[in-house]
């Protein structure tokens, strides 16, 4: 074949790839819609995912401490519902209120005191008309100070994850973990489910974005499973957002989207999780964003609005720096093969952040 011939193949070639993200930046919009029972249900800003929709039974999978569901019914459509929802705060209820504002009736399911992240509820919903639900723990609104884990890279370590489950539970004054990616080895159907189900040793809820390892599979199914790669929740008056970097690189739809949450959080303590560190503070192997130009931008931009904390993963260690005079940390001590001679083995950060102080503490707890 002739050169510029060859050519050609290799700009259409580079063309179908120049944004390796953007399947997944389009699908996220598409996560929390389901509809059944001649009722179609949309999660607001996608923060759970619709497991089930069937009639009459409504399954979610929670990505925030907090999530509202708009449901709007048919004349014919069935009105009382069981939902369930996964990966819940363990102290999270539902309420329930029609078009007007006026209340709807709510039956808890669940075992009374229970604390366990799973938890069901029956829901009245009106025909012909349109309903919203709330899913939250009574506090979720409330500006006050708590305590969060910080988690990333358990990849091939899935079946002994459940030793840092046990040293968090032991802490009860940590609300949630916020996770920054690579779950698992290769982000296969098997693997996002045998991680749900280790979950379950754990007493609070995990709301992660993906990592390059979710995307190693042919068939990418983690917004499925877990929701939003690109999302952005509020919790008792602190702005939290996740970004997927898996490719190294944000796609521009996350971009975008980003500048609305910077605005939304400027005046708020807010922070960042994202897998792949904007910049590798070490430099010795390939840690961080694939352009240095990108990374910078993404640093500039957030440092002008006000981001107070970036968390990452992707390098299997600890490091605490300044990046773009925003504190940095990188956690990737989920259990997949540590770097080595660092002494840093299985760990986890514990956050303490005060929505009128700003981050407090970001402490190192080690696991092994």
């Amino acid at each position: 074949m002739k050169a510029w011939a060859w050519g050609v193949v290799g700009l259409v070639a580079l063309g179908g790839c120049m944004r390796p993200a953007e399947e997944r930046a389009v699908k996220d919009l598409e996560v929390g819609r389901g509809e059944a029972g001649g009722v179609a249900f949309t999660v607001e800003g996608g923060l759970a995912v619709v497991r089930q929709a069937q009639a009459g039974a409504l399954t979610l999978w929670g990505s925030a401490p907090a999530f509202h569901v708009r449901a709007v019914s048919a004349e014919d459509a069935l009105t009382v519902w069981t939902v369930q929802v996964r990966n819940v705060m363990p102290d999270a209820g539902l309420t329930a209120t029609d078009a007007g504002g006026a209340p709807l009736r709510v039956e808890s399911l669940s075992p009374p005191g229970d604390l366990s992240t799973v938890k069901t509820w029956r829901v009245t919903l009106p025909a012909g008309g349109s309903a919203r639900f709330t899913v939250a723990p009574p506090d979720w609104d409330t500006a006050a100070p708590f305590r969060f884990v910080a988690l990333a890279d358990v990849q091939e370590a899935l079946p002994r994850v459940g030793d840092i489950y046990r040293r968090i539970n032991a802490d009860p004054t940590l609300r949630f973990i916020f996770f920054s990616g690579d779950l698992t080895q290769t982000g296969t159907v098997e693997q996002l489910e045998e991680f749900e189900s280790r979950l379950l040793e754990s007493r609070i809820p995990l709301f992660a974005t993906l990592g390059n390892h979710e995307i190693i599979t042919l068939d990418p199914r983690y917004q499925d499973y877990y929701g939003r790669g690109n999302l952005h929740f509020t919790f008792q008056g602190t702005h939290f957002t996740m970004l997927d970097s898996g490719n190294g690189s944000l796609d521009p739809l996350a971009v975008e989207a980003l500048d609305g949450w910077l605005a939304e959080g400027k005046d708020s303590v807010h922070i960042l999780g994202t897998h792949i560190p904007l910049v590798d503070p070490i430099g010795v192997r390939n840690g961080s964003f694939n352009s240095r130009n990108e990374a910078a931008a993404l640093l500039g931009k957030l440092a002008r609005g006000g981001v107070d904390l970036t968390i990452y993963g992707h390098l299997h260690s600890y490091y605490a720096y300044g990046n773009g005079g925003i504190p940095a940390f990188i956690s990737g001590g989920g259990g997949a093969i540590p770097e080595q001679l660092d002494g840093i083995g299985r760990h986890y950060l514990a956050v303490e952040v005060d929505p009128a102080q700003g981050v407090k503490n970001v402490d190192l707890v080690r696991v092994d």
